[in-house]
């Protein structure tokens, strides 16, 4: 393609949706050499021609970003930061790792534990995590809905800080002020895969973030999906990170009930307080009409419980009722997230 950045220094990102598309719109405003590649080619287009517009109530900025569909894709890359979907990763890999570079190294801006896949395909010494918190909704082609300052945390696997560790910091500071190293990479993962499965319930109701979440009587819903992520994580020896407005610490094994009820509390006012009152999982199912992460994100969560013999009825009914609203079975609506609670109650 005539309109492809060619550069030893450019960045791939691969997948431009709302965190890909987002990063690297930033990045590109700011004279970063970056690349984005995405499966679909009306939006694309519409990024390398007429500009990806990034609206938010921060203000926002049209910039036009070099673009190319993954049959476009031409070169090796040092750099590349992947922001599939989750489900999309293993395809995502397949595709681009004839153009990752001898030397390059892979950074997964997604949700989940996909670290542990890329590390199986191209090894842990190129693997680097993120944690990614801020919000952003892709609402069509070319144009996302940047929801508003977030956590943005970059570590290696090992826990070390190596030179690209502080260059990928750089690099995401130009998009995020506040953006941080860490040591402990894993820690906030797993704290945001406590906060997905919350997130996931949410979507089986129609009801903003804030509103399903601060209602008090379906308090044990939210505290019993947080605190089985949180008893395996903490089987493996991962200690949670803390982030905005939520305390994953709260549902570790053996904290009362009034700690998490605080920290349930808390998640709710975040919301209260911001312009996304959904989630990306119900912008899967009511909007777009797409299967979610849910297996992707908590199929891992599953599989390491049953290797160390813990249960987790709550995240096993949450994936079976997420599965009956992909497929049409149930609809997103109060009585579905009840399902949960009577679950919650039978623990």
């Amino acid at each position: 393609m005539s309109d492809q950045v060619k550069s030893a220094d450019t960045i791939l990102v691969y997948g431009a949706g709302a965190i890909g598309g987002t990063i690297a719109a930033y990045w590109a405003r700011a004279g970063v050499p970056v690349l984005m590649v995405d499966v679909m080619e009306v939006h694309v287009e519409r990024c390398r021609t007429e500009g990806m517009l990034i609206e938010g109530k921060n203000g926002g900025f049209t910039q036009v970003v070099p673009a190319v569909t993954p049959s476009e894709l031409d070169g090796t890359f040092s750099r590349v930061v992947l922001a599939v979907k989750s489900q999309n990763t293993q395809r995502a890999l397949n595709d681009m790792l004839p153009h990752l570079a001898a030397d390059g190294f892979i950074v997964s801006a997604q949700n989940g534990l996909n670290e542990l896949v890329i590390a199986q395909h191209v090894g842990e010494s190129r693997t680097v995590g993120c944690y990614v918190g801020f919000g952003a909704d892709w609402q069509g082609p070319g144009h996302i809905v940047y929801g508003g300052r977030g956590e943005v945390v970059v570590g290696e696997i090992d826990g070390t800080v190596r030179t690209r560790t502080n260059d990928m910091h750089r690099l995401l500071s130009i998009f995020e002020p506040d953006a941080k190293i860490t040591r402990n990479v894993w820690g906030f993962l797993w704290s945001k895969l406590a906060l997905a499965a919350i997130l996931l319930a949410t979507a089986l109701d129609n009801e903003g973030m804030d509103v399903s979440i601060g209602r008090p009587e379906r308090f044990p819903i939210f505290d019993g999906l947080a605190r089985e992520v949180m008893a395996v994580a903490h089987a493996r020896g991962i200690t949670p990170e803390p982030f905005r407005n939520f305390d994953p610490a709260a549902f570790l094994p053996g904290t009362p009930q009034s700690s998490s009820r605080s920290a349930v509390q808390l998640l709710s006012r975040r919301w209260d307080n911001s312009d996304k009152k959904h989630s990306g999982f119900w912008r899967d199912l009511a909007v777009r009409k797409r299967p979610t992460e849910v297996d992707a994100l908590m199929g891992p969560v599953l599989r390491l419980a049953a290797e160390d013999h813990i249960e987790c009825p709550l995240i096993q009914k949450l994936v079976e009722l997420v599965h009956d609203v992909e497929r049409g079975g149930l609809s997103q609506c109060a009585a579905t997230l009840e399902l949960l609670l009577e679950r919650s109650r039978a623990r």
